[in-house]
């Protein structure tokens, strides 16, 4: 294993470059000093300079334009200004009993700063970490922090591994977050994106062979991990990890859209990251967590390194997703087309993957692999909604513009007593009927304007006007330029003080609770899960209108989605099965003397825990 070299503030990988030099910007008492660069043997230039906390600087290339460092560690002038020493060491931590927390089983709570909170920073989002720790998360996870252009946006098209976006607060904000959190008994995922860069102030390229046209992506040309120079812009990537893990004390790392880290070589640029992390955790002695977000349904992801895999903790797991969404809205476009059965639910909710080989009517071909039944379903986390199923909808609506508060309530059990590792998405848990739209802030006209008639062209023609109830010839996508799409996103914190809030806030905190008090419920045995479904009954509108029942082992998720009261068959042998959580009415029916099973009664739109 290669151990991370740690550069010092000053210094630079340009293997091409002819001539480099550290620019320092003028001060108050001079003008701008030019200090050159010594190269060294493996392409990084450097030179004998202390650069202490608070230095700007920034590097010129054969003569160019000053440049942000590549692994600038603060960019309080934005993306295209000079970065800024950061010595992370300066934080005075208070987390010293923190054990750590494995985001395996745990409770996850997606949250994006820029909307969580009026005022958009991290500090103010810490000082919310109180609701989180009284709903039970047990893991917060932050959207990118990465700084981009702009103030506004969801981060997906940060140009820094290594900074975070100063109107949130900057890299001390982030300490004092975390910090908090661990106080507050909350680990910190952070969602870091390694597969492409944004279209604004990524130089990059200027410096070295960071991208390739040997393979592409979705955003063009790929990251370069396995082509010349791959090895350093490989150090780049795990480098940048490791540091939010030891010198920020995050205790996980999302990372976005791996299956567009296209990488041909012996040892995949995850199972690097995987291993050394794997040897931080043992230096630390606490535990760190991967998780990748992949399309490709291939369990790879999860298998050891040791055995040819990725070696990541956990993956996220759409297809549950799907099948959970299109059951509850009849909803059949784009990748819901082979979802919405019941039959559908139970194989996700059984193999994590609907698609594990066979056909994909959306892709068009065969998908996936199977996964092996005696991997964990906690390696998978799954969520009945999430930034990409919300915001990437035509309008940001979430699930609470289509669906009643008892299909909100059945979601919510349905994937908090799942066997799998359950996320939650910001405001979720009271029925936030606040939309979160797509937003951009992009200074720049010419691409500014790039963004919006993309967007419009995304959802145009594709039937979205028609499934809002709208005239085609009519409908319009939110500008997510405009500042207006920015406020509309944001929390409304009065909402949780409102009646029908505060009964669905405290059906979640309940539900969470129910997976510390029955183990059946926290288990993530796939083996001992099953979903039964009224037999003859047909959906309405596509949407399923009947019974189903969530088996967990002993337990049972009993969800009646039909408009009056069902008696509904429990399949257990067990006589001691008792109403632990009810949305509305439940009882249970014991076995009867003619050998009967026993069964629950449900009300009309309800969903019922047995235990």
């Amino acid at each position: 294993m290669t151990a991370p070299r740690i550069r010092p503030p000053g210094a630079v990988w340009a293997p091409a470059a002819r001539d480099v030099a550290l620019h320092l910007p003028a001060a108050d008492d001079g003008g701008a000093e030019s200090v050159p660069l010594t190269r060294g043997d493996d392409g990084w230039w450097s030179a004998d300079r202390d650069l202490p906390h608070g230095t700007d600087y920034a590097f010129v290339l054969d003569g160019g334009d000053p440049r942000p460092d590549p692994r600038s560690p603060w960019q309080p002038a934005g993306v295209h200004g000079p970065s800024r020493v950061f010595d992370a060491s300066r934080h005075a931590w208070s987390d010293a009993g923190w054990g750590g927390r494995d985001v395996r089983g745990a409770v996850v709570y997606e949250l994006h700063v820029g909307t969580y909170t009026p005022e958009g920073t991290l500090d103010a989002a810490a000082a919310r970490l109180d609701h989180l720790a009284a709903l039970g998360v047990e893991v917060v996870e932050l959207l990118p922090v990465a700084p981009f252009n702009g103030v506004h946006g969801w981060g997906y098209d940060g140009v820094g591994l290594y900074g975070v976006h100063e109107p949130y607060g900057g890299p001390a904000a982030l300490q004092r977050f975390v910090d908090a959190a661990h106080a507050a008994g909350l680990a910190v995922c952070l969602d870091v994106v390694h597969n492409h860069l944004g279209p604004s102030g990524n130089y990059l390229g200027e410096f070295g062979p960071y991208f390739t046209e040997a393979h592409h992506t979705p955003w063009g040309a790929a990251i370069n991990l396995d082509g010349d120079g791959a090895e350093q812009v490989r150090r780049w990537i795990v480098d940048s990890a490791l540091r939010w893990l030891r010198d920020f004390h995050v205790d996980a790392l999302r990372l976005d859209a791996v299956h567009a880290l296209v990488d041909d070589s012996p040892r995949h640029v995850l199972a690097q990251l995987a291993d050394e992390v794997a040897a931080l955790s043992a230096e630390v002695g606490r535990p760190l967590s991967l998780i990748a977000e992949v399309d490709l349904n291939d369990p790879v992801s999860v298998t050891p390194t040791a055995e040819g895999g990725w070696g990541m903790t956990a993956q996220w797991a759409d297809d549950v997703h799907h099948a959970l969404h299109a059951l509850l809205t009849g909803e059949r476009h784009g990748y819901y087309v082979d979802f919405g059965a019941p039959e559908t639910l139970r194989k996700a909710l059984r193999d994590v993957f609907v698609h594990d080989g066979g056909y994909s009517t959306f892709r068009g071909r065969d998908w996936g692999r199977p996964v092996p039944p005696e991997v964990d379903g906690h390696r998978f986390v799954v969520f009945g909604s999430d930034h990409d199923q919300v915001g990437n909808r035509a309008l940001g609506d979430r699930p609470t513009a289509a669906l009643d508060d008892g299909a909100l309530a059945a979601s919510a059990a349905l994937v908090l007593l799942s066997p799998y590792t359950p996320m939650l998405f910001m405001g979720e848990e009271w029925g936030a009927r606040t939309p979160w739209m797509y937003v951009t802030d992009h200074p720049e006209p010419e691409l500014a304007q790039a963004v919006r008639e993309g967007r419009a062209r995304e959802f145009g023609g594709h039937g979205w006007a028609a499934m809002y109830g709208e005239d085609e010839a009519t409908f319009r996508v939110p500008d997510p330029q405009d500042p207006a799409t920015h406020a509309a996103s944001r929390l409304d914190w009065d909402e949780p003080g409102l009646p029908g809030h505060v009964r669905m806030l405290d059906w979640y905190r309940r539900l969470v609770a129910l997976r510390r008090e029955v183990p059946d419920l926290a288990s993530g045995d796939r083996a001992g899960t099953d979903l039964t479904w009224a037999p003859d009954a047909e959906p309405v509108d596509g949407a399923w209108a009947d019974w189903l029942v969530l088996h967990r082992g002993e337990a049972r998720v009993v969800v009646n989605l039909a408009d009056a009261e069902r008696v509904i068959p429990l399949a257990t042998t067990r006589t001691d099965l008792t109403v632990r959580a009810a949305w509305t009415t439940a009882r249970v029916l014991p076995a009867g003397p003619d050998g009967a099973p026993p069964s629950a009664v449900l009300g009309a739109r309800s969903v019922a825990v047995l235990a």
